[in-house]
């Protein structure tokens, strides 16, 4: 079993794909990147934290490659919106990955280098590629917020 670690805008919908996607053992939404110890969500969403909404996933890698896990994290955002993803604005929004292994962080940086390279977007990539540091659990009611609250996430 191997850890990751993706920030990708709002922690629900994230969270939500990589729950349903074979390999993925364990989600969990929090926070990661800021300087607040055990932050709560009202705190990060001032933007003070430094931290960034992330989903934390367990994944198995007999079933799924880190890779594979990336090309999804690339789909599920527009890694070209500096500290911002749809309607939801700020520095906690932002798009990273907190890499957990060296070899992932190369995986992390070829990974965006092609997709760079590949003309996909006509602006550059802003995805930051960080050495994660302490993951601090969301309040309970954000964890599978989608799954729980289907009906009214459509579209997430």
């Amino acid at each position: 079993m191997e850890r990751a670690t993706f920030a990708a805008g709002c922690f629900w919908g994230v969270e939500e794909l990589f729950r349903t996607t074979d390999g993925v053992l364990e989600t969990a939404v929090g926070y990661m990147g800021g300087e607040t110890e055990n932050p709560t969500y009202k705190e990060v969403c001032t933007g003070e934290t430094g931290h960034a909404e992330v989903v934390d996933l367990k994944f198995d890698p007999a079933v799924i490659s880190y890779g594979q896990l990336l090309d999804k994290f690339w789909a599920k955002h527009n890694p070209t919106s500096l500290n911002f993803q749809g309607w939801d604005v700020g520095t906690q929004y932002r798009s990273a990955i907190f890499y957990h292994s060296d070899e992932q962080r190369q995986i992390a940086q070829q990974s965006k280098a092609g997709l760079d390279a590949s003309d996909k977007y006509s602006a550059p990539i802003v995805t930051e590629i960080t050495s994660a540091g302490p993951f601090w659990r969301a309040e309970e009611y954000h964890q599978e917020y989608v799954r729980k609250n289907k009906p009214a996430c459509r579209g997430l």
